[in-house]
């Protein structure tokens, strides 16, 4: 017959309710006690009940993440990061990827609605007002979006525009692209605003863009016909593209154009020239979305994590 949580309990020498907890709360239950059940749990092949679990709690054991397109190489170590954490606290994560498009967003979240006990909405393309509806039916916890009373990651994108433009200002930069990415973005809108409060910058907007490297691939042009002698990209991505569109111009980056990007995906570094970026912590936000989603009280707990300037070789003083 297989193992139930009576054999386990006894075999331990704890309570039932302990080896509850410890499948289903372990951040509550003692480290040595949880590794001692855990152990004598796999010995005797026991394995929790989910569905009765779930019955007997009201709870699914089950998140939902969303994020805009998994194919950005962005994502997966958010997504890693996110499971990890999740299973730490003996729960399954859903992914969905979106494709950039808002209206597969709130077909994938109503989905979700009846399958998980909470949504990680990584990026959103929604209006703030559609999130809010979509709230009313599952809780949420945003990433990289700021929402009244919601809970919130934050990577802290005013931080890094600010110090990617310090670094172009002090290289001789003064005629500057920025070239945003999709409509409602809230990083487009942090790297504005930020830029817009510089003082002594000649500043020329392109956008909304494409978040990927067919979208920096398709501003290339304008951006060489501006005149600026410094871009900064929405993300690694555009900002690749943008450098492939300019060399086919045969305009030198950095000789010629300097190039930030922001994310610090692998591509980026592998790139000639390496790309200067702004590192974001998407492992930690994953793993910190995680826990306010399952924390008690975090209704409108808004969590910002540092970002940091990784000079390269896509950025060269002003000619």
């Amino acid at each position: 017959m297989a193992a139930t949580i009576k054999d386990v309990a006894r075999a331990c020498g704890v309570h039932v309710s302990t080896v509850s907890r410890t499948f289903s709360a372990p951040h509550l239950v003692n480290p040595a006690t949880r590794s001692r059940v855990l152990a004598t749990a796999d010995d005797l092949g026991y394995r929790p009940n989910r569905a009765a679990r779930a019955l007997t709690t009201g709870r699914t054991f089950n998140m939902g993440l969303v994020v805009a397109d998994i194919a950005n190489p962005f994502f997966p170590p958010l997504i890693k990061a996110a499971q990890a954490q999740a299973r730490g606290r003996d729960y399954h994560v859903f992914v969905a990827d979106t494709d950039e498009d808002p209206r597969v967003e709130e077909e994938l979240i109503r989905t979700f609605t009846k399958q998980v006990d909470g949504v990680l909405l990584c990026s959103p393309r929604l209006s703030n007002r559609m999130i809010e509806r979509l709230a009313e039916d599952v809780p949420f916890v945003v990433v990289n979006r700021r929402i009244k009373g919601m809970p919130a990651v934050l990577m802290n994108v005013a931080q890094g525009a600010k110090h990617a433009l310090e670094h172009l200002t002090g290289l001789g930069h003064r005629r500057i692209a920025l070239v945003s990415g999709p409509i409602g973005s809230w990083t487009s809108n942090e790297m504005q605003g930020v830029a817009a409060e510089a003082p002594g910058l000649d500043l020329i907007f392109f956008g909304p863009n494409q978040p990927t490297e067919a979208g920096g691939l398709a501003v290339a042009a304008d951006v060489a016909a501006c005149g600026a002698t410094a871009v900064l990209a929405y993300n690694d991505l555009v900002a690749l593209g943008l450098i492939e569109g300019l060399s086919a111009m045969e305009i030198g980056v950095p000789d010629q154009v300097s190039v930030i990007g922001f994310d610090d995906i692998l591509p980026g570094r592998l790139n000639r020239p390496k790309l200067t970026t702004v590192a974001m912590p998407a492992a930690a936000a994953g793993r910190m979305a995680v826990d306010l989603l399952l924390q008690s009280g975090g209704e409108g707990a808004t969590v910002t994590l540092d970002t940091a300037l990784i000079v390269r070789e896509s950025t060269g003083r002003a000619q």
